[in-house]
């Protein structure tokens, strides 16, 4: 947020020198990140929606007759395997009797698609790549399409968001007898688009803190960090099962849908002569008192267990039955309330920032976030459009001082010692701002 004044605050006030030190910094901080936080909100505020964008999508090949009769789930898998051209490794069966079966088939060339099999008749409806379109927009949101590098970029610009936030917090903070914007007063001009600003940021604000913070532990450095603590003080995972232990999965092996704290999570001891079946694996899922809906992770390693995750958006629902699926015997069966204080946090995070944990007015809020960004993002642009001086920059400009110093760095520095990569970059943003204040400080001249 910038100022919510109608006029630029000016030397008398004591506070202004802080003021301007804290609007520069706001300044810079929505030039290094908004053109990436309108593309996350863009493409989170669609992803929000893709359980309606897929079915909308694949309608024709999802929904089938209900009938009372049902194939062998082995006739599923096998129908999927020749009609994929490859090997069945995961199998989504749904709670609903409507519904096809959405079975993920790797090909020999390590590509995969998805087959829908129709339950009651293994009929295959349709064949797609597995990376639809929000799969598609998933990278997008995470820059994941640009390369593995630019998960840096995604945790440096969450650390700044935060940043943005919190400055806009101090500009927005009422002072003396003016008091904060809390609706739009102006009808046009310069002052509505002021107040527009304000107003978003100050009811928004907190869910887009929210959002950037709950993004950091899928970071690249901080987010390793954490996972590596959480795992080390015992708040992750829970323990294996007696004489076993936890192997990690190869790339692309783990457990589909099966949350962060046990999405590479495998387990050994599936060494009975039986030749496995998805449908004894099913039974036994039945039997434990799984409720459906069921992803099943087949694993290309036949000494390790079948993976049954009960496909849900509420972490309390979170179960994952580890099942020998030559024989039909339980090898592990993990709960939310096994997980450490740590993995808990995390996937509760993860499931208000995906917009399930809590219906439909999780999702709107959230979507709500995503809008404020980009109000947000053209009101500002707008604003400085119209205050920027003639071919120059217009950033404020702040008087030195003990105050002024104090102010930014007691907003900026907690951040910068929180999250690494955001200090990193908050130390080269300070380098080029003193080195451009030098050289061309016509730049930098404030707005008249």
């Amino acid at each position: 947020m910038v100022s919510t004044r109608h006029e630029i605050p000016r030397a008398p006030d004591k506070l202004s020198g802080a003021y301007r030190a804290v609007w520069r910094w706001h300044f810079y901080a929505g030039l290094i990140v908004l053109p990436f936080l309108m593309l996350m909100a863009l493409t989170g505020g669609v992803y929000l929606f893709r359980a309606e964008i897929e079915d909308a999508m694949r309608r024709p090949m999802i929904e089938v007759a209900p009938q009372t009769s049902a194939a062998s789930p082995d006739r599923w898998i096998a129908s999927a395997a020749v009609a994929g051209g490859g090997a069945a490794s995961t199998v989504r069966v749904s709670d609903r009797p409507d519904r096809a079966v959405a079975v993920t088939v790797t090909r020999p060339d390590q590509s995969r698609v998805l087959v829908f099999v129709d339950p009651h008749d293994a009929q295959v409806r349709g064949v797609v790549p597995a990376e639809g379109l929000t799969e598609t927009i998933s990278k997008l949101h995470s820059l994941a399409l640009v390369g593995t590098w630019a998960n840096i970029v995604v945790e440096i610009v969450a650390g700044w968001a935060m940043i943005l936030v919190a400055t806009g917090l101090y500009l927005w903070w009422p002072r003396r007898r003016q008091a904060g914007v809390v609706s739009i007063r102006a009808k046009s001009g310069r002052p509505f688009w002021r107040d527009l600003h304000a107003v978003a940021g100050l009811y928004a604000g907190g869910v887009i803190f929210f959002l950037a913070l709950t993004g950091m532990p899928w970071s690249a450095v901080w987010g390793a960090k954490y996972h590596q603590l959480v795992s080390e003080h015992g708040l992750g995972r829970p323990p294996a099962p007696v004489a076993q232990s936890w192997e990690h999965a190869a790339h692309g092996q783990g457990p589909a849908d099966a949350g962060w704290t046990m999405e590479d999570t495998v387990l050994p001891g599936a060494s009975h002569p039986i030749a496995p079946s998805l449908e004894r694996v099913l039974q036994t899922a039945s039997t434990s008192g799984l409720a459906r809906p069921w992803t099943i992770s087949i694993p290309a390693d036949h000494s390790l267990t079948w993976t049954v995750t009960r496909a849900t958006g509420r972490v309390e629902d979170t179960r994952l039955v580890y099942v020998d699926a030559g024989s039909g015997v339980v090898k592990a069966d993990v709960h939310y309330d096994q997980f450490g204080p740590g993995a808990k946090a995390f996937e509760w995070g993860v499931a208000v920032h995906q917009g399930t944990q809590y219906g439909w007015l999780n999702r709107y809020v959230m979507l709500g976030g995503c809008i404020a960004i980009w109000i947000l993002a053209v009101s500002g642009l707008v604003m400085w459009w119209r205050r920027r001086p003639s071919r120059r920059l217009g950033a404020p400009v702040a008087p030195p001082g003990p105050r002024v110093r104090a102010a930014v760095l007691g907003i900026v520095l907690p951040f910068a010692v929180l999250f690494p990569l955001t200090g990193l970059s908050l130390i080269v943003a300070v380098v080029i701002d003193l080195a451009a204040r030098r050289v061309a400080p016509l730049i930098f001249k404030p707005a008249a």
